[in-house]
C-alpha cells in the first residue's frame, strides 16, 4: 500500500514538472515573437533602400542586413520632405537633393509619408508595371491651338540629266584615237574627243573634192556635198583645209560641241557590268576604247553640264503634307563662306523610298554663279503655315512602332492608353482621338515605360 502511494506521488510530481516546462516554453516563444515584430533589418548602404523583417543579406549589394528600431520614426518624420529618382524601378530615396547613384538622373522632390504605410490599395500595386504605373509625376494637358514651325530638309547637289548632251556617232566607223579616257573629265567646247576612220566619210570627202575640181560652177551640188560633210561631223575649218589641199583625210577628228563633264551611257554601263565592276570615282576608265567599232546613231558618251544642276532634298513621310510645288525654301551648304540663298520647290517625286520612309523633291539651280560642286551636301529650310488642332508635347508620348502610347492620370497612378496622332511640327504632335483637353497626362512618358516588355493598354 505504501509502495503504491509513493508511485502515485512521483507520477504527480512528473506531471506538474512537465506542465511547468511546457508553459514556460510557450510563453518564451510568444515573447520572442513579439520581440521579433518590433525589429526591422535594412541594408547599410542607404541608396539601396532595402528593408526586411528577417536578418539576411541585401539582394542589391550583397551586404549583411543590420537591425534598426522599427518605432524610431516619430510623427514629425511622416511628412518629412524627401527626394527620389524619377525612374520608379530604381527605388532610391534621400532627404537631400543630389544625383541618383543608379541611373545618374537628378533626384526630384516629393512628399515622403510614413515609409511603412502607403495610400495605394493592393489592387493598384498588383497591376502590371507596363499597364499601370504607381507614382506621382508631373502632368500636362493637350492644347487646342494653332502651331507653326519649320522643316529641315537634307539634300545634295546632283547633275541635271535634262542638261546633258549626247556625243553620238554620225557615221559608222572605227575609233583610231581617244583624247578623253576617263569619266568625269572636264571637256571644253571645241576640244578634241576622238579620231574616227569611216569609209563612208572618206567617200563623201572624195566626192566633194571631185566636184570642186571638175565642176566648180555647179555650186548647188557642191554646197549640198559640203552640208553632208558638216552633218557627218566635220567642221568648217576641216572642210576648207581639205578643199585647198584636195586631199581626203582617212581619219577625221571629232570635236566637242559644248562644255561639260564626260559620263558613260546606259548602253555602255550595261556592257561593262558583265566584264567589270562599276566604281564611282573620277579615275574610272570609259568603256569605249581605241579600236572599237561604232555604229551610226550610237551614243559614245554623254557630256554633263554643271551650269544647271538639281538640289535633291529628302522629305520624311510625316512632313509630306506640308510640301507644295513653288514653295519657298532657304538653302544653306557646308561650303565655307557661302551665304544662304533662296529658291523654290520645282518638282515633287511620287516614288516613295521604303528604306528611310521618305520621298524626294527637286529644286532647279542656276549654277553659273553659285558654282556648287556635284555631291555637295545642302540643307533646306521650309516654313510651315499655322495648323489648327489639338497638340501635345512629344515627350508625353511613346511610340511602340505600331501604336502611340500616353499615360493618363488615374487614382493612385497612371494608366497606359493608345491614341491616334496626325501631323508632327517641331516638338509637338497632333492628336486626332484618344484623349480630351481635360485629361491629365504624364509629362514624360519615357519615365513610366517598362523597357523590358511591351506596353499593355487593355
Amino acid at each position: 500500500m505504501n509502495k503504491n502511494i509513493k508511485y502515485s506521488i512521483a507520477l504527480l510530481l512528473m506531471v506538474i514538472i512537465g506542465f511547468g516546462i511546457y508553459h514556460f516554453a510557450i510563453k518564451s516563444k510568444h515573447h520572442r515573437g513579439e520581440h521579433q515584430q518590433t525589429k526591422t533589418y535594412t541594408c547599410p548602404m542607404p541608396q539601396d533602400s532595402f528593408f526586411s523583417d528577417q536578418p539576411g543579406t541585401c539582394p542589391k549589394c550583397g551586404m549583411t542586413l543590420v537591425e534598426v528600431d522599427a518605432h524610431k520614426y516619430d510623427e514629425s518624420s511622416k511628412k518629412m520632405a524627401s527626394y527620389t529618382c524619377p525612374m520608379p524601378e530604381d527605388s532610391v530615396f534621400s532627404d537631400k537633393p543630389g544625383i541618383c547613384p543608379k541611373c545618374g538622373m537628378t533626384l526630384i522632390k516629393t512628399e515622403n509619408l510614413d515609409p511603412h504605410t502607403d495610400d495605394y490599395n493592393i489592387e493598384q500595386l498588383l497591376k502590371p508595371t507596363n499597364q499601370f504605373v504607381v507614382g506621382k509625376y508631373p502632368v500636362i494637358t493637350a492644347k487646342d491651338t494653332a502651331i507653326s514651325g519649320e522643316i529641315n530638309l537634307p539634300g545634295v547637289v546632283a547633275y541635271d540629266p535634262d542638261a546633258a548632251v549626247n556625243i553620238a556617232a554620225r557615221i559608222s566607223g572605227r575609233i583610231e584615237k581617244m583624247y578623253v579616257n576617263y569619266k568625269f573629265q572636264t571637256v571644253r567646247k571645241g576640244q578634241k574627243l576622238f579620231d574616227v576612220y569611216s569609209p563612208e566619210l572618206l567617200t563623201e570627202q572624195q566626192n566633194f573634192i571631185f566636184l570642186n575640181s571638175d565642176d566648180p560652177e555647179n555650186t548647188s551640188i557642191i554646197e549640198a556635198s559640203k552640208q553632208k560633210l558638216l552633218l557627218y561631223g566635220m567642221t568648217q575649218s576641216q572642210i576648207s583645209s581639205m578643199a585647198k589641199s584636195k586631199i581626203a583625210n582617212a581619219q577625221v577628228t571629232i570635236f566637242s560641241p559644248v562644255e561639260g563633264i564626260i559620263s558613260g551611257t546606259e548602253s555602255m554601263s550595261e556592257r561593262s557590268e558583265s566584264g567589270m565592276t562599276i566604281k564611282n570615282n573620277n579615275t574610272e576608265a570609259l568603256v569605249v576604247k581605241e579600236g572599237n567599232y561604232i555604229k551610226k546613231g550610237e551614243v559614245v558618251f554623254k557630256l554633263l553640264s554643271t551650269d544647271r544642276v538639281w538640289g535633291i532634298f529628302n522629305v520624311m513621310q510625316g512632313n509630306s503634307a506640308f510640301i507644295m510645288i513653288n514653295q519657298p525654301v532657304l538653302i544653306t551648304s557646308e561650303m565655307n563662306g557661302m551665304k544662304p540663298f533662296s529658291a523654290k520647290i520645282n518638282y515633287i517625286e511620287t516614288q516613295f523610298n521604303p528604306e528611310d520612309r521618305s520621298n524626294s523633291v527637286r529644286v532647279y539651280l542656276n549654277n553659273k554663279m553659285l558654282k556648287l560642286p556635284i555631291g555637295l551636301r545642302l540643307e533646306g529650310l521650309v516654313k510651315i503655315s499655322p495648323v489648327k488642332g489639338i497638340w501635345l508635347d512629344k515627350k508625353a508620348l511613346v511610340s511602340t512602332g505600331t501604336q502611340k502610347i500616353i499615360f493618363t492620370k488615374k487614382e493612385g497612378g497612371f494608366k497606359a492608353k493608345a491614341i491616334k496622332t496626325g501631323l508632327e511640327i517641331g516638338d509637338f504632335i497632333q492628336i486626332l482621338s484618344g484623349i480630351s483637353l481635360k485629361d491629365e497626362l504624364a509629362q514624360n512618358a519615357q519615365y513610366l515605360m517598362d523597357s523590358e516588355s511591351f506596353i499593355k493598354t487593355k
